[in-house]
């Protein structure tokens, strides 16, 4: 920077800092040629550095011989859709696979209560006992990582056994079942063959073992407990059961206090987690009255999302004991609740029950079912007696067995998780019987494994799963389920169908479920940083889209994707940058329709001016190389130019290294975007001009007068970029920009760079200024006191006509 744009600074900073001496008016003229002067001065500096006008001059020159395409925005989310249904058929047809051979292998399998069988065990694979030999269901198991799994320690010729702390791992039921389905692991790795892109597969048995490829080494908890159970999962459940209305009925008379009373309160918890968004439920508690636990939910049933299970998690940790239990007036207002609920085709709209938690029941109660569920039984009523009293069993009993249920007993805590999953199995019975075989989908939810190896990019996921039934003559009128069968879609290999480079500089893509649920948006942020680590929300899968397109205030938008309805609209918004210190003003259209074969609907959002136009030039491929292949220019990593996840020879390659092989033809098996590859090759010859001009300022920079400028740069919508410095590495003010350690400044998948983003709304030829300052514990933040801190700027300017933003940016130091 000259010395005299640094003297007209230091002037007006002056001018600004309290004295407690008598102050010298000073004309506003002068003042305003000051500014004046050091804006012009600044503006001398940056357009020199920048090289902007010869940026412009460039695009100028071979404006006659562009084409503007205009996106058609319905074509566009139409197409996305369609590559979306493709990629989950496929993992639709890898569960089939996993279901047929599954139940062949039951079909063809004999019980034998004696067998003794190894297996892999999870948890005991490679552990060896102070002799060092391997310890029983521990022999050895070759772990590796693998970078589709996100580097994580696994086998991917094997599956292997997870087992709950609770569930014996040499059981009878146990052995025979992972015996059986040893047959599943050709079927895995086939599966994993046809489509490298499926990442975990899996078989969960209602016995309570877990059958997971590829195989891991399962650790416990800081408790040292296999607390994992995959029969509580919700795909689990899902698969297990179709959509049902539930309601509660818990005694709360004085006999239920102490233990039976904690036992209660488990035994609704257990039940409450076993319910997902398809269900309904709500909860009585009776003892001398009848009292729904959350007053505003009377008379009707509420979704089981997760928000209002927790609601009702916290209702039943305050519920007491006391008073005299009389059970009918809360069998009758459920069978009421249920009854409204099924003849205004609301709730679920498949299974309807009672769950009814009592430690006795003396009442004649036979004429309530009588009136309200007789002889239809259209309602189920599960029965669970708590404590270890018998004198009220037979009692209990027969209330279950005379309408459709499941009648047992609780006596400690350790025994409800196993008397809770019963009634899924007596759902299950129509289900098995008629051997439908329902395709499930999950809401957004976060892999545990992944999670606890911080492997954030496949941290969100949706799962297919199918249940699995016992197709053997002498069991199929029983309705035996043998478990449910899955697989996980990480939701941000989804969205790579719909990249945010295909839409602009501000557009994006979101799906989101047919509840309303948003399965991937934006501003979906499912993580918050506790001290040094990161935690999921407590509601972080059950977020509305209304609360995310808060400007859809009649939900309009909400209610056709939920609707699985195909469309647009559009919308004036504010859209907040540079967490939350700025706000963008954009007119946005939505484009928006389902995706078949599943319950989830896709969104594609275009920006005004930006995503609805692209710029295609006329570029030879020997050209675009030539210039590809100088030492300033980059590609953004995390685009996919050429898909190189696939295929273990690519994923050593960079973005920029496989587009140089496609095009040289040494890669011919390189599947890459050849639109986007022909507009790297445009940009490439465009910009290479910077190059020389960059480098000829660095050598005749005279280092008393131009102090402090350090870089200059540039970006294109295509994700080229192309630095120069003109001060040594050494001397950078901050060296993690432009790096991946500062994603804010780079082109990611889920972004264009900040300074791209808010350029892009200026006027070509103006620049706008960032100025950030680093504390002494190289933290940066904006320098809005008055202490002195080291600090840079980036300069931005919009240097040619959208529909194709080209940046170029200066860095600069000061002090």
């Amino acid at each position: 920077m000259g010395r005299g744009a640094v003297l007209t600074l230091l002037l007006c900073l002056f001018c600004l800092l309290p004295s407690t001496r008598p102050q010298t008016k000073i004309p506003l003229e002068t003042v305003k040629s000051w500014a004046d002067a050091f804006g012009g001065e600044l503006y001398s500096i940056v357009t020199k550095y920048s090289g902007s006008l010869l940026l412009q001059k460039k695009y100028k020159d071979v404006e006659p011989t562009l084409k503007i395409k205009e996106v058609d925005g319905l074509e566009l989310v139409k197409k996305f859709s369609e590559q979306m249904e493709s990629m989950l058929r496929r993992k639709v047809e890898a569960v089939e696979r996993l279901v047929e051979a599954a139940e062949d292998a039951d079909l063809n399998h004999e019980y034998n209560s004696s067998l003794e069988f190894d297996y892999y065990n999870s948890l005991l694979i490679n552990e060896k006992d102070e002799n060092d030999n391997y310890v029983e269901l521990g022999d050895e198991f070759i772990l590796e990582p693998n970078e589709h799994f996100n580097n994580l320690l696994v086998n991917t010729t094997y599956s292997d056994i997870q087992l709950p702390t609770n569930v014996y791992n040499k059981d009878p039921d146990i052995l025979n079942g992972v015996y059986m389905s040893e047959a599943l692991n050709p079927i895995f790795v086939d599966n994993f063959e046809r489509d490298p892109t499926l990442t975990w597969q899996y078989f969960g048995s209602s016995t309570g073992f877990f059958r997971l490829y590829p195989g891991i080494k399962w650790l416990p908890d800081e408790n040292g407990v296999i607390s994992f159970d995959c029969r509580n999962r919700g795909w689990y459940i899902q698969a297990a059961t179709s959509p049902k209305d539930i309601v509660i009925i818990v005694d709360v008379s004085g006999s239920m206090k102490g233990l039976r009373m904690t036992i209660a309160k488990h035994t609704i918890v257990t039940i409450l987690d076993t319910l997902g968004e398809n269900d309904f439920v709500n909860i009585i508690a009776y003892n001398d009255y009848v009292h729904f636990i959350e007053p505003c939910f009377k008379g009707i049933l509420v979704q089981a999302d997760r928000d209002n299970r927790e609601h009702f998690k916290q209702l039943v940790d305050e519920l007491q004991a006391k008073g005299v239990g009389t059970v009918n007036k809360a069998l009758t207002e459920s069978f009421k609740i249920l009854r409204e609920f099924r003849d205004a085709g609301q709730g679920g709209l498949c299974n309807q029950a009672i769950m009814l938690i009592t430690d006795g029941a003396v009442e004649d109660y036979e004429a309530v079912f009588e009136k309200y569920n007789w002889p239809d039984r259209k309602v189920r009523v599960f029965t669970y007696l708590i404590g270890r009293e018998v004198t009220f069993a037979p009692n209990v009993k027969w209330i279950a067995c005379n309408n459709k249920g499941y009648y047992t007993q609780i006596s400690t805590l350790a025994d409800v998780q196993e008397n809770v999953m019963e009634y899924l199995h007596v759902l299950s019975r129509p289900m098995v019987i008629n051997h439908d075989h329902d395709i499930i989908w999950t809401e957004a939810y976060m892999d545990s494994a992944l999670f606890a190896s911080q492997a954030q990019s496949l941290l969100l996921m949706t799962t297919v799963a199918m249940p699995v039934f016992s197709k053997k003559n002498e069991t199929r009128s029983h309705g035996i389920l043998l478990g449910v069968v899955g697989s996980d879609v990480p939701l941000r290999e989804l969205l790579k169908l719909a990249p945010r480079y295909k839409l602009g500089v501000h557009g994006y893509a979101f799906l989101n479920t047919n509840n309303g649920y948003i399965l991937s948006h934006p501003d979906l942020r499912p993580l918050y940083k506790e001290g040094k680590k990161l935690k999921p929300k407590p509601n972080y899968n059950s977020v509305d889209l209304s609360e995310v397109e808060w400007e859809d205030q009649d939900e309009i938008l909400r209610t056709a994707m939920i609707n699985g309805e195909t469309g647009y609209l559009s919308m004036d918004v504010k859209v907040p940058v540079d967490k939350g210190k700025r706000v963008l003003f954009l007119t946005n259209d939505y484009f928006f329709t389902d995706i078949s074969g599943t319950p989830f609907s896709l969104g594609v959002v275009l920006s005004r001016g930006h995503g609805e136009y692209i710029l295609l030039g006329n570029t030879s491929v020997e050209e675009g190389l030539h210039d590809l292949l100088q030492p300033d220019l980059s590609l953004a990593n995390e685009w996919i130019y050429c898909i190189t996840d696939i295929d273990p020879d690519h994923r050593k390659l960079s973005q920029l290294q496989a587009v140089i092989r496609f095009l040289t033809g040494e890669e011919p098996d390189l599947e890459c975007d050849e639109e986007l590859v022909q507009e790297v090759l445009f940009d490439a010859v465009v910009t290479a001009p910077m190059e020389a001009y960059w480098t000829t300022l660095a050598l005749n920079m005279s280092l008393e007068t131009e102090a402090g400028v350090e870089m200059a740069f540039l970006g294109t919508r295509a994700g080229l970029m192309r630095s120069a410095l003109y001060v040594g590495s050494e001397k950078l003010s901050n060296r993690k920009f432009l790096t991946r350690k500062d994603k804010e400044s780079i082109f990611t998948m889920d972004h264009f760079p900040l300074w791209y983003r808010r350029a892009a709304e200026h006027p070509p030829g103006s620049f706008i200024y960032s100025i950030v300052s680093e504390d002494d514990a190289g933290n940066l933040s904006l320098n809005t006191r008055g202490e002195k801190k080291k600090g840079f700027s980036h300069i931005a300017s919009n240097a040619t006509l959208i529909p194709n933003p080209l940046l170029p940016l200066l860095h600069s130091r000061n002090y």
